[in-house]
């Protein structure tokens, strides 16, 4: 988990925003981000694999399904990304001093990939479950690290318009006449990077989906 955490571009760029004399090590936000199951948890997620029902195969067309699962994951990727990347109307004034509406975009987004990504991985659990019993344990261990470790996510993520407003307020001071397109693509990289970072565990499905041996009738 903590190596996961470790390698997300959106932890290294927040980390890189952090100024070298800050009073945390940087490597703390990984730590933290990290350090998310105990031994109760591991306890419950021991419980949840031995308790799996036996699901017995019913689709011969695994790579079917893993083709449609990766088509939709596109369709879905390029839609919010296109969203984060679309700058506002009108254009955002130098002179402007409110971090609000840039708070409320942020919020707007990270909205939007939680629902879009949701569902879609939603979808994919129900896809594992009914392809074969490996791809059900798969499917039922997903929902129950969603279940452990969902509510955590969104409570680090929700700080991402802190870490936004100090960086809105660092390049307003350092490029008081060029900061808004500065301030424009650092709000994109990290929410393009948000997006990544929610993406993993659908990723991860649809790959073993990819990898399963096809099963006949």
């Amino acid at each position: 988990m903590r190596s996961h955490f470790n390698r997300s571009a959106l932890v290294r760029q927040l980390a890189g925003w952090l100024p070298v004399s800050a009073d945390v090590p940087r490597q703390d936000m990984a730590e933290r981000l990290g350090e998310w199951l105990n031994v109760a948890d591991a306890i419950a997620l021991h419980s949840a694999h031995q308790t799996l029902p036996s699901v017995t195969a019913r689709r011969a067309a695994v790579k079917n399904n893993a083709a449609a699962a990766q088509a939709e994951l596109q369709r879905l990727r390029a839609t919010l990304s296109q969203s984060i990347t679309t700058p506002p109307q009108p254009p955002v004034d130098a002179s402007d001093a409110e971090f609000a509406p840039h708070h409320q975009r942020c919020l707007d987004q990270q909205r939007r990939m939680e629902m879009g990504i949701d569902a879609l991985r939603g979808h994919l659990r129900q896809t594992l479950a009914a392809t074969s019993p490996r791809l059900a344990q798969l499917a039922a261990l997903d929902a129950t690290l969603d279940q452990m470790l969902g509510g955590r996510e969104q409570r680090l993520l929700a700080g991402l318009p802190a870490f936004l407003k100090a960086r809105f307020e660092h390049q307003r001071q350092t490029h008081p006449d060029t900061w808004p397109p500065l301030f424009e693509q650092d709000l994109q990289q990290a929410l393009l990077a948000e997006l990544d970072l929610r993406l993993q565990p659908v990723l991860g499905m649809i790959e073993a989906l990819a990898q399963a041996p096809a099963k006949p009738h």
